[in-house]
């Protein structure tokens, strides 16, 4: 690609350059209003006339041919440059402008993804090595950075907006209510975390509902944070935090969570990991898998957000969740789909973001800050009006596991469970014998 980019660069003046992109542009934006104005200080208006309304420079002459080379990698390199400057208006008007004309593109390049879709397979196989690798680059940032914009609790996943009107804070918290509620928890209970991040679901799940929780995750950082904080709530003997691959674990769960992880599976491995869900749930088990999907056909991850934040990401179609579910003998119990809850929550973590800016500023520098500020507002649109979505998908072992009708959910998320201590927890069923723990020997020898 860059021998394409250079290519461009040679061959087409800068200014045909700019009247190809111009071109694209016209055919291409139908939702807002977009002015650029280009290298030579000449205006340009595309869009319908109506908000949201951004005007853009593009300051260097070379820029145009890069962008047409491949947009959705360069648009979000020349802002981190200082090459794409926002003129009026916001970086986030920009990007609901720039995705929703991007959705424009991704119809005629169809064809393309499908002959592509042998070589991406290939590209996204995750062996247990590459995913610690990737999981590094975006999750073992420094927490100061994250408390920047996330809730106390640091959750980094889709909250959930109800109402619409919820702060950060109260959806994050509906969140995890929303969770506890589809995993129908009962005291003493085991349950298994994949991919816990800094521990605030499952320290909720044990301090609320008096469940006994297993979280494993490849972030040497978050696992840090999250051991510490069940050390400090006194929870550390039911909270146990591990840095293991899923693939690793040995052991047998009456329930199996996992929230923002399935995104990092990488599409080859789906069956692998429906597969790994079955095997470690109790004949009665039930799992609930959180994660962000697309209402489109398979395609390529976004290469930005691959190269600058999550290498090996990828947000799939239901159409290639539930093929792999098919194959692991799981029920599929419940699904729910979360339009705009991403979108919601995006817009929360970029205001804050901002409203800290000087903080990440001292962490990191300019282009890191230019870099994250990018990355928060593009998803935000792709959520929007992009065609991205969070979906919530509810498995089971046992067609009788769960109730008949999926009222259970609504009455338990309304009646929060009472704060369980350490000592009062119950063993929901006293004749059912506790399921030893794996050994060490046994877990590697699983992996």
């Amino acid at each position: 690609m860059q021998d394409v980019k250079e290519a461009l660069g040679v061959v087409l003046p800068s200014r045909t350059a700019f009247g190809l992109l111009a071109a694209l542009l016209r055919r291409t934006i139908h939702y807002g209003s977009l002015v650029v104005i280009d290298p030579w200080d000449e205006r340009h208006a595309f869009g319908t006339g109506e908000a949201p309304f951004a005007t853009v420079r593009i300051a260097d002459p070379r820029e145009p041919a890069r962008l047409l080379a491949n947009p959705s990698l360069r648009v979000g390199e020349a802002y981190m440059d200082e090459g794409l400057i926002i003129e009026e208006g916001t970086l986030r008007d920009f990007l609901l402008i720039a995705v929703a004309a991007g959705g424009e593109v991704a119809k005629d390049a169809q064809a393309v993804r499908d002959l592509a879709a042998p070589i991406r397979r290939i590209t996204r196989l995750n062996s247990i090595a590459r995913a610690r690798a990737n999981v590094a680059h975006h999750y073992d940032l420094s927490e100061a950075l994250y408390r920047t914009f996330l809730d106390e609790d640091l959750q980094y996943s889709c909250a959930y907006f109800p109402d619409g009107d919820e702060s950060l804070e109260q959806a994050q918290a509906k969140k995890k209510r929303h969770l506890a509620a589809k995993l129908r928890l009962r005291p003493g209970a085991r349950v298994l975390d994949i991919g816990s991040g800094w521990g605030g679901l499952a320290l909720e799940l044990a301090r609320r509902h008096g469940v006994e929780v297993d979280g494993v995750t490849l972030s040497q950082e978050q696992l840090k944070v999250a051991q510490a904080r069940a050390a400090e709530e006194g929870l550390q003997d039911r909270v146990r935090f591990h840095l293991r691959d899923y693939r690793q674990e040995a052991d047998s769960y009456d329930r199996i969570v996992s929230v923002g992880m399935f995104e990092h599976v990488g599409a080859p491995h789906f069956i692998e990991f429906f597969d790994t869900v079955s095997r470690l749930l109790a004949p009665d088990g039930v799992a609930v898998i959180h994660a962000i999907g697309r209402k489109e056909p398979p395609a390529a991850a976004d290469p930005w957000i691959d190269k600058y934040v999550f290498p090996g990401g990828y947000c799939p179609s239901l159409s290639e969740v539930f093929a792999a579910v098919e194959k692991s003998g799981l029920w599929v119990a419940d699904v729910e789909i979360l339009r705009l809850h991403y979108a919601e929550t995006l817009q929360r973590w970029s205001e804050r973001f901002q409203a800290s800016r000087a903080k990440a500023a001292a962490l990191y520098d300019e282009r890191f800050c230019r870099m994250w500020e990018y990355y928060l507002a593009v998803c935000e649109a792709a959520f929007r009006v992009g065609g991205l979505m969070v979906f919530q998908i509810q498995l089971a072992r046992d067609i009788r596991a769960l109730p008949l009708s999926r009222d259970y959910m609504v009455d338990d998320e309304r009646q929060p469970a009472s704060r369980a201590s350490a000592s009062d927890v119950a063993v929901a069923d006293p004749a059912r014998p506790a399921r030893p723990r794996a050994s060490t020997e046994q877990i590697h020898a699983s992996g």
